[in-house]
């Protein structure tokens, strides 16, 4: 079967994000756009990622539950799980190794951790914006050790990706390598190239997606696919 994929979005917990952008919301955003696998993949923390992982069910989607990790070298990765355990286990790690300066609301924005009913449960008070102490040579082996998909996010952006960053892709164990359009002239040496919208508001859920050939629909089915390079 062929499964409509979208690789990453964020919520209201990323200090970039719209408040309005719930998991509820990217759900059922997701839902009338015709996306059956669902990335999550807020900046440095997998706080949303339980009510998301509930939202994404009940509505029938695949839920990848994951982190967009600022590596020492300021540049962003996608590492997503295959539920909200793995994803909060994760994440727990990645936000230790994260540089703490204090959030400042009124300046880089709001940090909201909710509930599946779009219930304020916390607020994260540190700046998640900021870069971990982790290389990207280490963050791979971290991610894929921990069960996770590893891949460099938005690779031909100009900011905070390989290309901006390194110039180049080091030759690392990557699962895929997420592009807005196309690989910018870096050498890829095979890795599938995968789309998501990155979505930080409303609107922009669904705009970039991917479509994989699978066998079954689940994370395992989606890992399957990528190291087939099934994308169609």
């Amino acid at each position: 079967m062929v499964l409509t994929v979208d690789f990453h979005n964020h919520t209201c917990l990323s200090p970039c994000g719209s408040l309005e952008l719930s998991p509820a919301l990217l759900v059922s955003q997701a839902v009338n756009r015709g996306v059956r696998v669902l990335a999550l993949s807020d900046h440095n923390s997998a706080r949303n990622t339980p009510a998301f992982e509930t939202l994404c069910l009940k509505a029938g989607l695949v839920p990848l539950c994951g982190v967009e990790v600022t590596t020492q070298e300021e540049l962003h990765c996608l590492c997503l799980f295959r539920d909200a355990t793995a994803a909060m286990e994760f994440g727990a790690y990645i936000e230790e190794h994260l540089m703490k300066v204090t959030n400042k609301p009124e300046r880089w924005g709001d940090q909201i951790v909710v509930d599946a009913d779009e219930n304020v449960i916390d607020e994260v008070t540190f700046y998640l914006g900021t870069a971990t102490d982790i290389p990207l040579t280490e963050l791979g082996g971290l991610c894929l050790t921990a069960g996770g998909l590893f891949i460099p996010a938005h690779i031909d952006r100009a900011s905070q990706s390989v290309q901006s960053q390194l110039g180049y892709l080091p030759d690392l164990p990557y699962t895929a390598l997420e592009v807005r359009k196309d690989a910018a002239g870096l050498e890829t040496r095979g890795v599938p190239l995968v789309k998501g919208s990155d979505a930080h508001y409303p609107e922009d859920v669904g705009s970039r997606l991917s479509r994989l050939e699978v066998e079954t629909a689940s994370f395992e089915g989606i890992r399957q696919a990528l190291h087939r390079k099934a994308l169609v």
